[in-house]
């Protein structure tokens, strides 16, 4: 068959161990023999994030406010151990997604995989939950301090003007530990609108939580700006829809959500929205099957799966071994970028390529071939084989060559 054209590139951000390597495979037998792929290539490696002192992370999400569309494979962020096992590393590089998405200024929109053959821990959940994770500040852009003898911290803010605010943190009366984050009311803001359009787009009600009643100054800045953002812009929109938007203390989401039924969108902070995105793909089946896409107020968008790099099975892979990997996120975060870039440009056959790769790999799980890793998953009546990562993926290509055809 004659190859999908493309007539603008998309940003590829290329990662670190297991996930590289079935980044390689999933190009090679999923995406360039049906499409003449046209990208703008970004190697965010940790050696290579090391070489160029991590610039070359700034440039692929600059590189992506230009082009508005990226997909990412997913990347180290270096701790201490990984400053052993990486001995070349300079310096303890932070995490190239907070990069990303502080220069996006994006909203994390998380969302699990369902299958038929997997069924959710919380047995009266019967739709997707989506988590709507602010991707700014917080503790993620917070700076730490120890300290080693009795003494008062203090918080001072000097405006431009010359004024100045001090606060009393805390009078400790031997070693301590303190920490200090900040938000931008801009960026709460565009977290506020992304999460209002997103949820339009999707007709989905809306749920925002944050602990207002203790951080009153800090969250509630937050709670302030949905509302004013719900009743002055979205709420006509909501109510023509039918779609609700509702807000409650996180403790008392947590319990709502638990006795829901679930096809709602969860908007959190930027902590809390990594901690429930967890829970919740975890409880709807594997991290491995949770999508993940950087939406910015303009529109931009960054796909990547939400799974770190599979470091056991990089190792055995080293050693020559065949691993059952799952790299049903990563194909998903593919897909969705070319979907996208397909709808900005007009590319109705690019689209459909997404699509139909989608529904390609949906094919082959709910055929019974999968990883291991969802073996143990599945509802035991289900028959189902278990295969590695090569052998999946050839799979799907087999149903995306008919499906195509």
């Amino acid at each position: 068959m004659e190859k999908i054209k493309m007539t603008t590139p998309l940003v590829e951000m290329d990662g670190d161990e297991m996930t590289r390597i079935l980044w390689g495979m999933i190009k090679d037998k999923l995406i360039l023999p049906f499409v003449d792929l046209k990208t703008e290539y970004y190697d965010l490696g940790l050696l290579h994030r090391n070489a160029t002192r991590d610039q070359v992370t700034v440039d692929a999400a600059n590189a992506t406010k230009r082009l508005g569309v990226a997909v990412k494979c997913a990347t180290i962020t270096p701790n201490r151990q990984r400053m052993e096992e990486y001995p070349e590393l300079t310096e303890m590089w932070k995490s190239p997604n907070g990069t990303i998405r502080a220069i996006l200024d994006g909203t994390a929109f998380r969302a699990p995989i369902v299958l038929p053959c997997i069924k959710p821990v919380v047995k009266n959940w019967e739709a997707p939950i989506t988590i709507a994770r602010h991707a700014y500040g917080d503790m993620y852009k917070a700076v730490d301090l120890e300290t080693d003898e009795p003494g008062t911290a203090v918080l001072t803010f000097r405006g431009e003007s010359g004024a100045e605010k001090t606060l009393n943190v805390q009078t400790v009366d031997g070693p301590a530990v303190f920490s200090a984050q900040h938000n931008k009311e801009a960026s709460i803001r565009a977290f506020a609108r992304s999460c209002f359009q997103y949820a339009i787009s999707q007709k989905q009600d809306l749920w925002f939580s944050t602990k207002d009643t203790i951080a009153k100054v800090y969250d509630g800045a937050f709670k302030h700006i949905f509302e004013e953002e719900y009743e002055h812009t979205y709420k006509a929109e909501f109510e023509k829809l039918g779609i609700t938007y509702f807000y409650t203390l996180i403790d008392d989401a947590v319990a709502r959500v638990i006795r829901s039924k679930g096809g709602f969108i969860w908007a959190l902070k930027n902590y809390d929205g990594d901690v429930m995105s967890d829970m919740i793909a975890a409880a709807f089946g594997s991290l491995a099957m949770m999508t993940s896409v950087l939406v910015s107020p303009d529109g931009t968008m960054e796909f990547e799966a939400s799974h770190g790099t599979v470091t056991r099975h990089y190792y055995r892979y080293l050693k020559g071994e065949k691993t059952s990997t799952n790299p049903m996120a990563t194909i998903f975060a593919w897909s969705g970028a070319l979907k996208r870039r397909g709808e900005l440009d007009g590319l109705k056959d690019l689209t459909a390529f997404g699509e139909a790769l989608e529904s390609a790999s949906l094919q082959t799980l709910e055929e019974g071939v999968m990883t291991k890793d969802l073996l143990s998953l599945a509802d035991p009546s289900f028959q189902a084989r278990g295969v590695n990562s090569e052998e999946f993926l050839d799979e799907i290509a087999k149903r995306l060559c008919k499906k195509l055809a």
